[in-house]
C-alpha cells in the first residue's frame, strides 16, 4: 500500500489553482470582482491573444497598502470575512481569498497599487506563486494587475485551451455580464488593441444594455419592476413578438452577482405562457434583490449558482412581475411613430403618407411622359413605319410559305449614321412614298389572312407512324398509369394534421411539419454535394452574444458545407451573404442563433453536423398553421404509409394510428 504523505506547497497551489482558474475568463472574473469590491467607479480590462498572452485590469478603487501586498497573494487571505457568522451574510462578490494566490501560481504577475490619499504607491512581481520584493513606485490611485504567460508551468492545462477567438469571446461575454450587473461603474474592454466595449457608468441600466448588448436587442425591451415579500425584481424583458431562438440572451443577477438559475428561467418563461410563439424564448436583463441572509452564494466554485432560502417566494416575485408587465402593455412593443411625426427636412417627393391622405390630396407626378401623338389615318394607304425600311406591298402574310429557309436571320437595312431616333434621315425622307396597290387601298385596319385552297393544305403527318406506335422504340419508356393508393386523404384539420384512412379501416393523424422535417433531414444527411444556395440581395448582420458568435466563427467550414456564407462583422455580429435555398431569408438571424446553440451542445464534429442538420430541416419544413396543397399532403402521406418516415429528427412521433375498434369503443359501439 502506498505511503500517505503531504503534497508539496507548489503542487498543492497548482491543484487549488485548477479549481479557480479554468481559462483566461476566470482570471478576468476574479480580478474585476476584486476591483468592484474595492469601490471602483471605472474598470479597464485589456487582453492579448485571448488572454493567454496578457491580461491587464486597472481600477480606481481603494488600493492596497504596501505592507499588505505579500499577504494578499497568500491562500485564504481576504479582507471581506472576519468571523464564521460572516459566511451567512456575504454581500461582496469575492470572499474566499483564493483568487490572487491561484492566479499567481500559474502565471507571471505584476501588481502596481496606491491607496487613496497616499503619497506614493508600491509594486510587486510574482512568478509561479513566488513573490519578489515590494518596491516603491509612482502610481495613480487604485490598482493595476498584469497577468502574463498564463499556464506557462502547467502544460497539462495549457493543451486544453481553445482558440484565441473562443477565449476572447468568453472574456467579452463575461465583461457584458459584469457591466450589466453594475451600471454605476464604467467598464472598458480592449482586445488586441481595439476597444470592444465601453459603458457610460451613469447608473442607468438601459444605457448599459444599449452599450453591452446592442441597439437591436435594446429596442425590443420592456421595463419591468415589481416586488413580492422581501424580493424585489427590476430590469427589462423582451416583447412576446420578439422571441429568440435560444436562451442565450437571458441574463439574471442576484444582489449584483451574475448567476445561472433554472428557477429564474422557469419563472420568466412561465410569465410568457400563451403569449410567445412555440419554440421561441424570451430575453431579459433582470436583477433580483433580496436580503443577503436569504441566499447562499457558496455552493459553486465559480460562484455562478446560488441557493435560495425561500424558492417559492423568489419564483412568484419574478413570475408576477413579468406577467403583470405583459398584461399591462398587451404584450406589444412600443408603437412606431406615425407619418405625421416623421420629419422630412428635404420636403421633396420622398414623403410618408397613408393611402387615404394620398387620395385626398390627389398627389400627381410633376414629370409627365409626353402624350403620344396619333398620326392621322389616311384611308387610301396605311401609315408608313417610323423606322428606316422600305414598304413592301407584296409582303406575305404569316400563313404563306417563306421565300428563304426559316433558320436564316433576316437582315434589316442599316441605319445611316446621324439619323435621329424615330426620324428617318433627309435622304430617306425626301424619297416619295411608293403608291400601294389599288386593290389593297380600301383594306380594313385588321385584314384577314387569305384562306388557302383545300389542295394547298398539308395533311398532318404524325411524328411516329401508326404501325410503329405500338412498338418499343429505343430510348423511350412507356409510362403506366399510377396504381391506386391503399389509403385515402380524408382532409386536414387545424392546418397542421392530416387525416388519412387506410384500406384496413384505420384512421391516421399525421403531423405534416414533423413528417416534412424528417424528409428534409434524411435528404440533407444523405446528400453528397452541398445544398443549393441563394445569395441575399442585402447581407444580413445577425447580432448574437459573444460566445455564440465565436462558436460560429470557429465552425465556418462546417457552415460553408451546409450552404451558409458567413464572415466576422465585429462585436459578436455575423455577416451572412448566402443561405441555403430551402431557408427563408427572414429566418437567417434566428437560424444562426439556433445553430450556435447546437454547436455548443455537440461534442464531436459528427454530432455538431447532425445538430445543424436538425435545425436546417426544421427551418425548411412546412410549418403548422400553413395552408398546404393537396399534392404536398399526398407526398407526406405516402412517405408515412410506406414506413419511410416514422419519427421526426427530435424523436417525436410523426403519426398516430386509430383502429376501427378504438373508434367504435370511443362511441360505445364496441
Amino acid at each position: 500500500m502506498p505511503h500517505i504523505q503531504q503534497l508539496e506547497t507548489h503542487v498543492a497551489d497548482l491543484i487549488a489553482a485548477g479549481e479557480v482558474v479554468e481559462r483566461p475568463a476566470s482570471v478576468v472574473k476574479e480580478l474585476v470582482e476584486n476591483a468592484v469590491d474595492a469601490g471602483a467607479t471605472a474598470v479597464v480590462v485589456e487582453i492579448r491573444r485571448g488572454g493567454m498572452g496578457m491580461i491587464r485590469v486597472t481600477d480606481d478603487g481603494c488600493g492596497i497598502a504596501p505592507e499588505e501586498l505579500p499577504t494578499a497573494f497568500l491562500r485564504h487571505a481576504t479582507s471581506k470575512l472576519r468571523t464564521p457568522e460572516d459566511l451567512g451574510k456575504i454581500g461582496t462578490l469575492g470572499f474566499r481569498g483564493e483568487a490572487l494566490a491561484a492566479i499567481s501560481a500559474v502565471s507571471r504577475v505584476d501588481i502596481l497599487t496606491r491607496q487613496r490619499g497616499a503619497g506614493s504607491g508600491a509594486s510587486l512581481h510574482l512568478e509561479g506563486g513566488a513573490p519578489g520584493q515590494v518596491e516603491e513606485a509612482g502610481a495613480p490611485e487604485g490598482t493595476t494587475i498584469r497577468v502574463a504567460d498564463l499556464f506557462y508551468n502547467t502544460p497539462a492545462r495549457l493543451k486544453f485551451m481553445k482558440k484565441d477567438s473562443a477565449e476572447t469571446a468568453a472574456v467579452a461575454g463575461l465583461m457584458q455580464h459584469l457591466a450589466l450587473s453594475h451600471p454605476d461603474i464604467s467598464f472598458k474592454f480592449i482586445k488586441d488593441g481595439a476597444e470592444a466595449l465601453h459603458t457610460p457608468g451613469d447608473g442607468k441600466l438601459d444605457s448599459t444594455v444599449y452599450a453591452a448588448l446592442g441597439r437591436d436587442f435594446a429596442k425590443t425591451l420592456i421595463p419591468v419592476e415589481g416586488r413580492g415579500g422581501d424580493t424585489a425584481v427590476s430590469g427589462f424583458v423582451t416583447a412576446p413578438l420578439m422571441g429568440r431562438g435560444s436562451r442565450a440572451m437571458q441574463v439574471f443577477f442576484v444582489n449584483g452577482r451574475f448567476i445561472k438559475s433554472q428557477l429564474l428561467t422557469a419563472a420568466l418563461e412561465e410569465g410568457y405562457r400563451n403569449q410567445i410563439m412555440k419554440g421561441k424564448f424570451p430575453g431579459c436583463v433582470l436583477s433580483v434583490t433580496l436580503p443577503v441572509t436569504a441566499v447562499d452564494v457558496n455552493v459553486h466554485p465559480a460562484k455562478t449558482q446560488v441557493k435560495f432560502a425561500r424558492e417559492r417566494e423568489v419564483f412568484d416575485a419574478v413570475y408576477h412581475t413579468v406577467l403583470d408587465c405583459l398584461d399591462a402593455r398587451g404584450g406589444a412593443i412600443p408603437a412606431p411613430r406615425s407619418p405625421e411625426q416623421v420629419v422630412n427636412p428635404r420636403r421633396d417627393f420622398f414623403q410618408s403618407m397613408d393611402a387615404k391622405t394620398y387620395r385626398e390630396q390627389g398627389v400627381k407626378s410633376e414629370v409627365r411622359p409626353p402624350e403620344r401623338q396619333t398620326p392621322p389615318v389616311r384611308p387610301s394607304a396605311p401609315a408608313r413605319p417610323a423606322w428606316d425600311t422600305e414598304w413592301k406591298p407584296a409582303a406575305k402574310v404569316a400563313d404563306s410559305a417563306p421565300e428563304k429557309p426559316f433558320y436564316r436571320t433576316a437582315q434589316l437595312p442599316a441605319k445611316p449614321v446621324g439619323s435621329a431616333l424615330g426620324r428617318p434621315p433627309a435622304s430617306v425622307a425626301a424619297k416619295p412614298p411608293e403608291a400601294p396597290p389599288a386593290e389593297r387601298a380600301p383594306a380594313s385596319p385588321e385584314p384577314e389572312a387569305p384562306v388557302k385552297p383545300e389542295a394547298a393544305r398539308r395533311p398532318f403527318v404524325p411524328a411516329i407512324p401508326a404501325a410503329q406506335q405500338a412498338l418499343d422504340l429505343p430510348g423511350q419508356q412507356t409510362i403506366e398509369p399510377p396504381k391506386e393508393a391503399p389509403w385515402r386523404i380524408a382532409g386536414e384539420v387545424l392546418h397542421t394534421y392530416i387525416i388519412c384512412e387506410s384500406e384496413d379501416g384505420c384512421v391516421w393523424l399525421i403531423d405534416k411539419h414533423a413528417a416534412h422535417e424528417r424528409i428534409n433531414f434524411d435528404r440533407l444527411k444523405a446528400a453528397q454535394t452541398p445544398p443549393m444556395r441563394q445569395t441575399l440581395l442585402q447581407p444580413v448582420a445577425a447580432e448574437l452574444d459573444r460566445e455564440a458568435g465565436a462558436l460560429l466563427l470557429e465552425n465556418l467550414e462546417l457552415l460553408e458545407e451546409l450552404g451558409f456564407a458567413c464572415e466576422d462583422f465585429g462585436d459578436g455580429a455575423i455577416l451572412v451573404r448566402e443561405v441555403p435555398a430551402d431557408i427563408d431569408a427572414g429566418d437567417t438571424a434566428a437560424t444562426l442563433e439556433e445553430l450556435a446553440e447546437n454547436l455548443r451542445t455537440g461534442r464531436d464534429l459528427a454530432e455538431k453536423r447532425e445538430n445543424l442538420l436538425h435545425t436546417m430541416a426544421c427551418k425548411a419544413a412546412i410549418k403548422g398553421g400553413w395552408t398546404s396543397d393537396v399534392a404536398e399532403l399526398r407526398v407526406l402521406v405516402e412517405k408515412v404509409q410506406s414506413g419511410e418516415v416514422r419519427f421526426c429528427p427530435h424523436g417525436r412521433p410523426v403519426a398516430v394510428k386509430l383502429t376501427r375498434y378504438e373508434l367504435e369503443k370511443m362511441f360505445k359501439r364496441a
